[in-house]
């Protein structure tokens, strides 16, 4: 067995600023502990997210010398369109400039007061948009879930008991749609069978409910169900997509994921009457309906990214890549959300620093610490982000696509476990200002 290296060479090279402990601590100070108000030009490795940071292609970048701007009935517009619908299948495709106002639009129609919109996990701007909208946003994972040790093959299932349960207390009038984000970022980005999805269909169906999938990592979730779900290993990921999007009703995308791009989404539905309603919304808030918010290279760099994130080569050296962080530092005693999954890795904070109590935030005290040490930017996902509804205290470490090497990796491996070796003198912090919504994003902090 070879080692599974990187399936490209690097063209272009950008610069990386190294700073000193004492320079991170002031910068610290000045943005008041939340490493989203850092400067990007004071961070050695950005692991903050992969959503827009993805490194895009030779291709890509032709693809965008060709971008169409015209205001309405770009050629654009087209090609993505026609690149979308012969993956997914459905019959309308609306672009917008990112996730989160596909998520806006569909629910802001689909959505009212007294409405409960079930997930295997909502995601943080998932459930902001929901609640804005004046509904319900409830999680239905796996019980098993909870507990970050447990190595499930598809632990980012949706809780199928759990879900006909709600349907029968509440009624399907009640429920405008099913969600099921896939992989499942917030519960540790853990993928979701063909099986669980299958399952899903059948109950929304008998129940008139539509159900939709939250795609921005659909092909990730496809390499996962070739491997580890039996009866799909002779398929290649994009049949496994393709099956798995056949079985929805509609899809909300973040082209800034699964699409390599850095900017971009859409919004598909099989349902033309809900389309008209969110075009007229996507012209009041977004733009007109070839464009939705976007430049036409845009569009051109999405349709060429969803082709590329398809090639089992990339795929195969993605999962890798991320599992070799995982594994290197849950080997040294790190815990980790097992087992590890595509796009990120997520340390356990509340289980590695037991010492500091739920309230006084131990992820954003484990993040804090480990900018201080390294200049390494992860993010929260625990109950600074999620508050009440956090299951548990994660530090995310999510990996651009096709942008670090792996002695970067490597780097990142050694300053956790050196953060590791002193864990017991690590202290907790509180919130001193906070936004209404979404406080993660802005809040500031104080260490304790």
């Amino acid at each position: 067995m070879h080692t599974i290296i990187e399936p490209f060479r690097i063209k272009s090279v950008e610069p990386l600023k190294k700073t000193t402990v004492q320079e991170r601590e002031r910068l610290l100070a000045q943005c008041g502990y939340n490493l989203f108000l850092l400067a990007a030009s004071d961070i050695l490795i950005d692991l903050l997210t992969d959503s827009g940071t993805s490194a895009m292609s030779t291709n890509q970048w032709a693809a965008m010398m060709r971008g169409d701007e015209s205001y309405a009935g770009s050629e654009s517009f087209y090609r993505l369109r026609d690149t979308v619908q012969k993956l997914t299948g459905f019959r309308h495709v609306i672009p917008t400039h990112q996730g989160r106002a596909a998520e806006r639009i569909l629910f802001t129609v689909m959505c009212k007061p007294g409405h409960t919109v079930p997930n295997n996990t909502h995601f943080d701007t998932t459930r902001a948009n929901i609640e804005f909208a004046g509904a319900e946003a409830l999680d239905l994972p796996l019980p098993a879930a909870a507990d970050t040790q447990v190595r499930l093959p598809f632990k980012g299932d949706l809780d199928l008991d759990a879900l006909e349960q709600l349907i029968a207390g509440r009624g399907p009038e009640r429920i405008p749609l099913v969600l099921v984000t896939v992989t499942n970022n917030s519960d540790g980005g853990q993928p979701v069978s063909m099986a669980n999805l299958e399952a899903v269909r059948r109950i929304t169906h008998q129940h008139g409910i539509p159900f939709y999938l939250d795609a921005c990592r659909f092909a990730e979730n496809a390499w996962f169900i070739r491997e580890r779900e039996p009866g799909y290993s002779h398929m290649s990921p994009r049949q496994i997509a393709m099956k798995m999007f056949s079985l929805a009703d509609g899809c909300t995308f973040s082209a800034k994921k699964d699409a390599f791009a850095n900017i971009g989404g859409f919004l598909c539905t099989n349902d033309d009457m809900l389309a008209k309603q969110e075009k007229d919304l996507l012209i009041l808030t977004e733009g007109f309906p070839t464009y939705g918010g976007l430049a036409g290279r845009d569009l051109e760099a999405i349709a060429a990214g969803i082709e590329e994130v398809l090639d089992p080569d990339y795929l195969e050296y993605r999962i890798a890549s991320t599992g070799y962080l995982g594994r290197h530092i849950a080997d040294a005693g790190v815990p980790i959300v097992e087992p590890p999954g595509a796009h990120a890795i997520y340390i356990d904070a509340g289980r590695m620093l037991p010492h500091i109590p739920r309230q006084q935030y131990p992820a954003q005290s484990l993040a804090i610490e480990l900018y201080r040490h390294a200049g390494i930017r992860g993010v929260e996902i625990g109950s600074v982000m999620f508050g009440a509804h956090a299951r548990n205290e994660l530090l995310r470490l999510a990996i651009p696509r096709r942008v670090y090497t792996q002695s970067h990796i490597d780097y990142v491996v050694e300053s956790i476990l050196e953060v590791n070796a002193r864990k017991d003198g690590l202290r907790g912090c509180e919130i001193v200002e906070e936004p209404a919504f979404l406080r993660h994003f802005t809040c500031r902090f104080r260490p304790l």
